[in-house]
């Protein structure tokens, strides 16, 4: 239902092409799935670096984005190393 509404209501309106809308369609189905919620700490990224936190409170979460790189290598986007 959420990659429903992301890729095909919010951004099916203003992507004309096919091809990008598949594109973003298989973008959210990475980020959006029962395995972010069902498999503890899974993996956005083959490196493990972006992973989906355990359950807290705010400042939890707070404190695992400040452990992110400040300069991000290319898998954050969903990119080759050598991109």
């Amino acid at each position: 239902m959420l990659n429903y509404l992301g890729a095909d209501i919010n951004y099916g309106g203003r992507v004309t092409d096919d091809k990008d809308k598949r594109l973003i369609s298989s973008i959210l189905r990475t980020y959006i799935n029962s395995d972010v919620i069902t498999t503890p700490n899974f993996k956005f990224s083959k490196s493990g670096t972006y992973f989906s936190p355990p359950s807290g409170d705010a400042e939890d979460y707070m404190e695992f984005i400040k452990n992110f790189p400040l300069n991000p290598d290319p898998e954050v986007f969903g990119l080759h190393g050598n991109a």
